[in-house]
């Protein structure tokens, strides 16, 4: 198990929670080590799952790294307890976004591409939640910071999300437009999202406006694509787009 502390400052008093991740599994890369992308499940599920799905895809040059998301209660559930990146309500603009529990999953994550060699090509992919995860990282990579303030240390090359939304969306326009640090970050990242037209869970719409705020927002290196009559679930030809794309992206030798 691994711990991830993050302190919120309050005045004279400092707010502080603990959240306790569960095990991560790494897929090792059987040809030369290009790319390391930590690859994010979804609510209620763990890295084992992903982790053997990731090691059958025909990218040789890749090293997955699938953590676990802690155990915490869900609002989406009822508060019931189970595996969550983040805590989450309804998929919409209008409810409280949890920045507590993004920043430390996202610092927890960037802690594993920190100790990446500097010759290898780091990213963040993921399925649901952990595509909403991956999303807030890119936004936390173009603005150089948390939603804490503090810096985001990690140059992503590649964002890949699958059935998946984008958290904190309210005036990301405006965070990123207001520094040409940022907009030059965002408009340079190249992200690939992905959605089921028949997604029961997460619902098309919500794939489909989060390419819009992304795109809005100055993400202009972002490919959407839509899979007719699929629902909560990747198929082969879904997987087939991200070795393709992800191959393109990061310029992998080696791959069939």
């Amino acid at each position: 198990m691994s711990y991830s502390h993050y302190t919120m400052g309050s005045g004279s008093r400092t707010a502080r929670r603990t959240f306790e991740f569960g095990r991560t599994y790494v897929v090792r890369p059987k040809g030369k080590h290009q790319a390391t992308i930590v690859w994010l499940h979804g609510l209620g599920d763990n890295g084992s799952s992903w982790s053997q799905l990731l090691e059958s895809l025909p990218l040789p040059n890749i090293k997955w790294i699938c953590p676990t998301a802690p155990t915490r209660p869900v609002a989406l559930l009822g508060g019931f307890p189970c595996t969550a990146w983040f805590d989450a309500g309804e998929l919409s603009e209008d409810g409280p976004d949890d920045w507590e529990g993004l920043d430390a999953s996202a610092a927890h994550i960037a802690n594993f591409l920190s100790t990446e060699p500097p010759d290898v090509k780091v990213g963040i992919g993921g399925f649901s939640m952990g595509a909403a995860m991956a999303l807030y990282s890119a936004t936390a990579c173009a603005l150089g910071r948390y939603g804490n303030g503090n810096p985001y240390p990690i140059n992503l090359r590649a964002i890949v999300g699958l059935s998946g939304w984008l958290p904190c969306s309210r005036g990301l326009r405006n965070k990123i437009q207001v520094s040409h640090e940022a907009a030059r970050r965002a408009a340079s990242l190249p992200i690939l999202l992905s959605h089921g037209t028949c997604d029961e869970v997460v619902p098309y719409k919500f794939g489909e406006k989060s390419a819009h705020s992304l795109n809005i927002a100055g993400f202009w290196n972002l490919t959407f694509k839509n899979h007719e009559g699929i629902g909560h679930y990747t198929v082969p030809k879904e997987m087939d787009e991200v070795c393709s794309w992800l191959t393109t992206r990061l310029g992998l030798e080696g791959s069939r």
